[in-house]
């Protein structure tokens, strides 16, 4: 099936009828390959140049480039092919119908909606341009991000960035970061009736857990960014236990907790050890070890910077707020920003159907950003 070149409505209906489901997260799902060779030869048609490349074998990041004259601003178009599982979802997750003025699948929001609006807008204005415009459609955001992170170790740069996730055609030029920690809990196993030689490891993760209860509601509070709010802490899983009759030699607790700008990944550590030290003065008997997990940075753009300005000016010409939110989700912008390119989010679609059992975009939405897009392109390669 031919997609029109420039028509983002077609395109996003042709990508959610590719099922990319992340195999890191789902087992036996196929990945990204199928839909990176599918955008990939569109845009090629389209009069890009295109090259597909590995980030993991058999899941390749897209990178087209349009050209410019020479003399402008470099800009990258950033947005992931990835999506998460189906399970529960209450329509065909891959058919893209169309209803009421929205296409729903999996993926319609994030970030399908968002990958066809740049590309769209690409296509737009080629031979336009006297900077070079960057898309990147890229691999595995929804879990480690491997897709960015390869990109940007063969050396891609450009003079700023915008991550087409779904906004809802707000600014958004910060979010938060995370860090998974896992701390085990040691106890000494013995028989039920033995309290004077076992060692509860549950009940000594109780005691950790409510010095964690205690740092979030005490003290993270205290912090804060203009955009995002306050951090934040929360135990994800927990697992221990031999039997109702043995005291538990182990208990395992994961936590995530959420950063702001200006913390950082071996701060949130620290304040973890801090933690468990606090109550071992309080039970000697106390043992835990603390283990990153994986984290990511916080994501942060200053609102005075060319680019906040550049989009704010733009959104103003379509009467859209240029007001800049803060984004609740993780995003692939704070692996741009760290590698020196000023990147913020700006796409069609609703972050709260993300994952969702009922997942759509608005056809409006998609047309209103492609626009939006062409025209920052024009303002800032230009």
């Amino acid at each position: 099936m031919t997609v029109p070149p420039g028509d983002g409505v077609a395109l996003v209906r042709d990508l959610i009828r590719v099922d990319s489901r992340n195999p890191s997260l789902v087992p036996d799902a196929p990945g990204e390959l199928a839909i990176a060779r599918r955008l990939g030869d569109i845009l090629a048609a389209w009069g890009m140049d295109v090259q597909l490349s590995d980030a993991a074998p058999g899941r390749p990041n897209v990178v087209a480039t349009v050209r410019g004259s020479g003399g402008g601003r470099s800009l990258m178009l950033n947005g992931h092919l990835d999506v998460v599982g189906v399970e529960g979802m209450t329509h065909a997750p891959f058919d893209a119908d169309e209803r009421d003025g929205s296409i729903y699948g999996r993926g319609a929001s994030d970030m399908k909606g968002g990958v066809a609006a740049m590309c769209a807008a690409a296509a737009q204005v080629r031979g336009t341009l006297k900077g070079d415009l960057v898309i990147a459609a890229v691999v595995d955001e929804e879990w480690q991000s491997i897709g960015t992170s390869a990109l940007l170790a063969t050396g891609i740069r450009a003079d700023a960035a915008i991550v087409t996730e779904p906004t809802g055609l707000r600014m958004m030029p910060a979010h938060k970061g995370f860090a998974w920690i896992q701390v085990t809990v040691r106890g000494r196993a013995a028989h039920g009736s033995r309290w004077d030689i076992g060692v509860d490891a549950i009940r000594h993760a109780g005691l950790l857990l409510a010095e964690l209860d205690r740092i979030d509601t005490d003290e993270l509070w205290r912090r804060s960014h203009e955009l995002l709010g306050r951090p934040s802490m929360h135990a994800a899983f927990i697992s221990g236990g031999i039997g109702l009759s043995t005291y538990p030699d182990r208990c395992v607790i994961q936590v995530e907790r959420r950063t702001i700008p200006g913390e950082s990944t071996a701060e949130v550590l620290a304040e973890m050890e801090a933690a468990c030290a606090r109550v071992k003065r309080q039970r000697p008997e106390f043992q835990a070890e603390v283990e990153l997990l994986f984290s990511q940075p916080p994501s942060d753009v200053g609102l005075d910077t060319p680019i906040v300005r550049a989009l704010a000016a733009t959104l103003g010409e379509y009467g859209l707020s240029a007001s800049p939110i803060g984004m609740s989700a993780w995003t692939d912008a704070a692996l741009l920003n760290e590698a020196g390119i000023p990147a913020i989010c700006f796409g069609p679609g609703d972050m709260g159907l993300a994952h969702a059992a009922e997942e759509y975009i608005q056809v409006t939405d998609i047309q209103r950003a492609t626009e939006v897009l062409a025209s920052f392109a024009r303002r800032w390669c230009n």
